[in-house]
C-alpha cells in the first residue's frame, strides 16, 4: 500500500491519460456501430462502466497525492479538476446542461498536468516524505 501511495502521481497520470483516451475513442466506436445495422444501438455496459472506474481510480490517486505534497496550490487544483470531471461525467449521463463533448478533455488534461507537475517537484521515497519540504 505504501508503494501505491508513493506512486500516486504516476497512478493519477495513468488513470487520467487512460480516461482521456477512453473519451477520445468513444466517438469512433459510435461511428463504427452506426455503420453496422446488425450491432447494438448503445455502447457495451463495460465501456460505460469505464467512466466510473477511472473516476474512482483518480479519486484515490488524488487523495494520496494531496496527503504527501507540500505544494499548497496543487491540493485544491487537483480536487477542483476531479470535481469538474465528476460534474461533466454526471451531466453527460443525465443531460442537465448542454455541454460540448470536448469539455471533458479540460479536467482530464488538468489532472494529467497536475499529477506530472506534482511528481516532478515532490519525489517521495517514503510515506509522507514531501510534506513540509517547501
Amino acid at each position: 500500500m505504501i508503494l501505491v501511495k508513493q506512486k500516486s502521481d504516476i497512478l493519477g497520470t495513468l488513470a487520467s491519460t487512460l480516461c482521456l483516451v477512453h473519451c477520445m475513442a468513444t466517438p469512433f466506436i459510435f461511428i463504427a456501430q452506426a455503420g453496422s445495422a446488425i450491432c447494438c444501438h448503445t455502447p457495451p455496459t463495460w465501456w460505460k462502466f469505464m467512466d466510473y472506474f477511472f473516476l474512482i481510480l483518480s479519486f484515490f490517486a488524488i487523495y494520496w497525492s494531496t496527503k504527501t505534497t507540500s505544494i499548497k496550490w496543487i491540493k485544491p487544483m487537483l480536487w477542483i479538476s476531479w470535481f469538474t470531471l465528476l460534474f461533466v461525467l454526471l451531466n453527460e449521463k443525465m443531460g442537465v446542461f448542454p455541454l460540448a463533448e470536448a469539455v471533458i478533455y479540460v479536467p482530464a488534461l488538468a489532472l494529467i498536468f497536475l499529477h506530472l507537475y506534482n511528481k516532478k517537484y515532490c519525489n517521495c521515497n517514503t510515506d509522507k516524505c514531501c510534506v513540509d519540504k517547501r
